[in-house]
Formats: C-alpha cells, structure tokens, sequence
C-alpha cells in the first residue's frame, strides 16, 4: 500500500471517530485556497499535535482517577438500632424493675435513633457522589477547553478561520 493510501485511510478512519464530536465544535474556512483533501490533513495533523499537547483526546471516551471506594452505611441501621435500644433498655428496665418493657421502650428507640442515623449516611454519601460528577464534569469541560484552543491555533497557524 502506497504512503498517499495509508494517509487517505488513517484520515478516514479519524473523520469517522472525529464526527460529531469534534467537527460539531468548530467551522473551518480555508482562507488560503486549500483544498479539501489539504483540509482534511491539516485537520488531522492538528488534531494529533493537540492532543499530543494537552493530553486529551475528544475522540476517546474520557477516564478520570477512580473514585474512592463507596462507603456503606451501616447494615442494619433500623435493626440494629433496635437491638441495641433493646439491650441498653432491658438493662434499665431491669434495674428499675422490668426488664421486658425497658427493652420494648429501648428497641423503639434505638430503630428509630439507627434509621435516622442510616439515612444521614445516605444523604452524605448522595452528597459526595454529587460532588464527584460535578468535580468530573468540570475537569472534563477544561480539558475539553484547552483541546480547542490548542486545535484552534493549530489551524489557524496553517491559515484556516477557525470558529
């Protein structure tokens, strides 16, 4: 296979993981007479420099550093609670004469004291699993940024307009 071909096919297959996402990007005018086979070198060439420059690539699916482990909360915050309640409640039931009520009044308290201590947990952790797609979605929006502005300069320096 000759080099014009390999070029041809590697700029193919660019354009076909390129498409939407990068092409919907940006309009590109060539403001030198370029023709579109040049075009599309430049482009590609443009693209491989960028990428080569920032690190990121708009073609590839973006992987960030793994989360930290998803915490649990407690197993058992109801249930447990209870038999917790229930332990301490029978032991003051007990001293105060009967240990059977003291652990019904203690298992009461105890699931009502674990539920909610087991839905604060959900919501804190709903609230850092928030943070971390929000914290992704703006590391990825900057890398994206400084990828275009790079792909921008690149072209424009081969005298396309670029916007």
């Amino acid at each position: 296979m000759k080099n014009s071909s390999k070029l041809i096919l590697a700029l193919m297959s660019v354009s076909l993981f390129a498409g939407p996402s990068q092409a919907s990007d940006f309009f590109i005018y060539p403001t030198k007479g370029q023709n579109k086979d040049q075009q599309s070198k430049d482009e590609y060439e443009c693209h491989s420099w960028s990428v080569g420059q920032t690190g990121f690539d708009p073609t590839k699916p973006y992987q960030t550093s793994s989360p930290p482990p998803q915490q649990r909360a407690k197993e058992g915050g109801l249930l447990g609670g209870a038999a917790r309640g229930a332990a301490l409640g029978a032991v003051g039931g007990a001293i105060a004469g009967d240990a059977g009520k003291g652990a019904a009044i203690g298992a009461a308290t105890g699931g009502l004291f674990g539920g909610m201590r087991r839905r604060s947990s959900e919501r804190t952790h709903a609230q850092a699993q928030h943070n971390r797609e929000s914290q992704h979605k703006a590391e990825l929006q900057q890398k994206r940024s400084t990828y275009n502005r790079a792909y921008t300069a690149c072209l424009e320096g081969r005298g396309y307009t670029v916007k």
